[in-house]
């Protein structure tokens, strides 16, 4: 979930910021598309997972030589049944680490994988409406910063010059309150948050440090809020580079499953990836109804004025803890699942 928040603190025009910001958003979520397809499809042969291919097929060729002793130590001990359901090992290995130059059986089961976990995350965005929800929930929470960037500069002038300070940054407050109401209609909080800024440009005398805090927020909680932000954002790439990180060393966990141990590597490397998967829809899920939650409530009553840097703490903090602990728990489920289904598929045959 990209999405633009508009923490600005220069003279740029509101609506290009906007603009702008959702345009930023889409082209680093195309940018990690073309990645994924540039490391995993186009030219296979020569790039980073090509070398990292060529490195499982060493890694299995070695394996192969523990899984040779183990075979023939069963072929021994336990006759034929043994020995023939694990000839299937090898077969898989050579088959997924199969280069074409444009892409391994491996490199687009994985992209496969990617795909259907980046629709199901997209299923759940669609449905709550979260481009909407989500960014109408953190613009409430930075809108009054984002006004008290322009009006700041006027608390320590006087008289006229005073006057024509709060006349030129109320231009561009208006501004933001236009694109704010063509994007999500004529709501509550954004009259109220209206309200406030008129309070402070149409009011009378000096304009103290103590009225713009309670009106507009502080300085040091605007920058905590600015930080926190880039903090979410900040973990939803983490999630993207380790998603393909994981993907990029599937060739070494397949090349190493040859060793004859219960728990194959690649089974821990596809539960990685799940995981992964897990923690972005799990975040993604939490702060879309942690959103909706503020669009609902405090967002539809004009009379009530929240402090909402708690939800900026959640969503920066809380959040991507909570999503990591449920994809390890769910990984972990996975995993057992797996390895169950593994070793009673090997006794069947």
């Amino acid at each position: 979930m990209q999405l633009a928040i508009q923490l600005i603190f220069g003279q740029v025009g509101i609506d290009q910021i906007i603009d702008n910001g959702a345009a930023t958003s889409q082209s680093v979520a195309q940018g990690w598309d073309k990645q994924w397809l540039d490391l995993l499809q186009n030219n296979t042969s020569n790039n980073l997972y090509g070398a990292l291919t060529n490195l499982g097929i060493f890694f299995a060729v070695g394996t192969l030589l523990f899984f040779m002793v183990q075979f023939l130590k069963d072929l021994i001990s336990y006759e034929y049944t043994r020995p023939i359901s694990a000839l299937i090992w090898p077969f898989i290995v050579v088959l997924l680490l199969s280069n074409s130059g444009n892409g391994s059986i491996l490199s687009n089961l994985t992209l496969g994988v990617r795909n259907f976990l980046n629709t199901v995350n997209q299923q759940v965005l669609v449905t709550a409406d979260a481009n909407k929800t989500y960014q109408q929930a953190l613009n409430m929470s930075v809108a009054e910063e984002v006004a008290g960037s322009f009006l700041r500069p006027c608390q320590s002038l006087t008289g006229e010059q005073q006057s024509q300070c709060f006349i030129k940054a109320a231009e561009k407050v208006n501004v933001l309150w236009r694109k704010y109401r063509e994007i999500y209609g004529n709501k509550s909080w954004i009259n109220r948050l209206q309200t406030k800024v008129d309070n402070i440009r149409y009011g009378t005398g000096i304009v103290s440090e103590t009225s713009f805090n309670s009106l507009l927020g502080s300085t040091v909680q605007t920058s905590i809020k600015n930080f926190l932000v880039s903090l979410q954002y900040a973990f939803q790439n983490l999630i993207e580079v380790t998603m393909l990180l994981i993907a990029a060393l599937g060739p070494l966990a397949v090349g190493g499953s040859l060793l004859p141990v219960a728990g194959k590597p690649i089974f821990a490397w596809l539960t990685g990836f799940l995981s992964i998967g897990i923690a972005k829809i799990s975040f993604n899920i939490i702060a879309v109804l942690t959103a909706a939650v503020i669009v609902n409530g405090p967002g539809q009553n004009a009379s009530v004025d929240p402090d909402l840097m708690w939800f900026i703490i959640f969503l920066g903090i809380l959040a991507p803890i909570v999503s990591l602990l449920v994809a390890a728990a769910g990984g972990f489920a996975v995993f057992s699942a797996i390895s169950n289904t593994a070793s009673l598929v090997n006794e069947r045959i």
